[in-house]
């Protein structure tokens, strides 16, 4: 008969290894924090001498902490260029984890133990996002973060190139900007809208033909094209009459409330209208849109701020809400 005691002792391997039920990578040995900085910086600047500088330190001690990294994990994480370096495929696999982990690492510590005294955030935002979404929110992240100055720059339209002029952007578009990395914020469909009274009938389509021939249309700049798209399928024709145009949703808005005319806006603008009953919906249509409000932060050889990586996370809280 087989011992089955014998058969089932664990073997010295078994036996040295810690038993953690909550943590499956307890018994896995991280690197260094030194090595991963190194090879986080060199990464982002794609230089050893220029990581060297930023970390204080010789770009042969640079270079000495990425290769003791790679012997530790078993891979290659860089191709060394004549002039530069290359991430491989798994250097570039590794990176976006591993600068997420720096990331909360830098907020937690800059929010936890950051130093006394006020900070500066700099942000660059939309002025219809700021106005109708943004201000009536950041006494949430001001109460959070008495410490952190805002600086804040309203625009019409993004820049098209990359500048260091602000922390964070918030903008609005397809989400492709040269330089930038672009996370999406806010996502959704626009929205008829018009003053209370304005379009009268018994279902959608008479309300909505009221509404056509009750005042001149109000387009936002760039979106001129949202009035044919809600009509050409229900075989309506726009009015002969040019409309109006303006260049801002908030203008939009307030035109609209004006009793100018009826508009076409992203529904989480229009909603602090809505609620107060300024403006109402008259037919239950809705447009989506591929566009949406992103949170944009430079791509490059610079770290975020503790303060912008903060700020990002707030407002990603407030969009889940």
């Amino acid at each position: 008969m087989k011992n089955l005691w014998l058969e089932s002792r664990p073997t010295r391997t078994q036996q040295a290894r810690p038993m953690n039920d909550h943590n499956p990578f307890a018994g896995y040995q991280l690197p260094p924090l030194a090595w991963l900085r190194a090879f986080e910086a060199a990464a982002r600047h794609e230089s050893f001498t220029l990581a060297a500088g930023e970390l204080s330190l010789t770009q042969a001690a640079v270079s000495h902490q990425v290769r003791s990294l790679e012997r530790h994990l078993g891979v290659t994480l860089f191709e060394r260029l004549p002039r530069s370096l290359r991430l491989t495929e798994k250097g570039a696999a590794y990176l976006p984890p591993l600068r997420n982990s720096f990331d909360e690492l830098a907020a937690a510590t800059a929010g936890l133990f950051g130093p006394v005294g006020k900070r500066t955030l700099t942000i660059r935002v939309p002025i219809s996002f700021m106005v109708l979404w943004l201000a009536p929110r950041l006494v949430s992240f001001t109460r959070q973060w008495p410490d952190i100055s805002l600086r804040i720059s309203t625009v019409v339209w993004a820049p098209a190139a990359s500048d260091d002029l602000a922390d964070v952007d918030i903008r609005f578009g397809d989400g492709n900007w040269p330089g930038f990395q672009s996370t999406i914020l806010v996502r959704q469909p626009a929205v008829p809208i018009c003053a209370p009274g304005m379009a009268e009938g018994d279902d959608d389509i008479a309300r909505l033909k009221s509404l056509l021939s009750s005042a001149p249309l109000i387009h936002v700049t760039g979106y001129e094209n949202l009035w044919q798209r809600l009509v050409k399928p229900l075989g309506l024709n726009l009015p002969p009459t040019a409309g109006m145009n303006i260049d801002t949703t908030v203008s939009a808005l307030e035109m609209a409330a004006a009793g100018l005319g009826p508009a076409i806006i992203q529904l989480n603008l229009a909603e602090p209208y809505l609620r107060d009953g300024r403006l109402v919906r008259p037919v239950d249509m809705a447009i989506p849109i591929e566009e949406s409000h992103y949170i944009v932060l430079p791509e490059g050889q610079k770290r975020l701020k503790a303060e912008a990586i903060l700020f990002r996370d707030w407002l990603f809280k407030e969009t889940a809400l």
